[in-house]
């Protein structure tokens, strides 16, 4: 079992910044991909950004040049940087990692979420 802590959500106004965080713990022996994901009201969860166990990034194009992925390996956290908000940018950020286990056992892990929310 794997476990994601979310937090740095909030109210912002447009323009504004803030910093996610998603911590992961129990049975971990590595961590592979890490990502964010968004969902909107009514709408389904897209993939804002996502960070291998390399360093390689991708993002969402809304999002290219505002918003920064990054992780910290000993920490089992991965950040998401947010600049320059939006008010689209509105919806519950969700974490996802994929994990295996010291057994070889490997899956895809998703935390409860935050939400974020930015006026204009």
């Amino acid at each position: 079992q794997v476990y994601l802590v979310e937090s740095g959500g909030g109210l912002v106004q447009a323009g504004g910044s803030l910093r996610l965080s998603c911590v992961a713990s129990g049975s971990i022996f590595s961590i592979n991909r890490m990502g964010w994901y968004r969902q909107a009201p009514g709408k389904q969860r897209n993939l804002v950004a996502r960070i291998t166990s390399g360093g390689s990034t991708n993002y969402a194009d809304s999002v290219k040049g505002r918003f920064t992925i990054s992780r910290d390996n000993a920490k089992n956290t991965v950040y998401l940087h947010m600049n320059s908000l939006k008010p689209e940018d509105t919806g519950v950020y969700v974490c996802n990692v994929d994990t295996c286990s010291a057994s070889g056992g490997c899956g895809a892990w998703w935390g409860q979420g935050t939400q974020v929310t930015v006026s204009s």
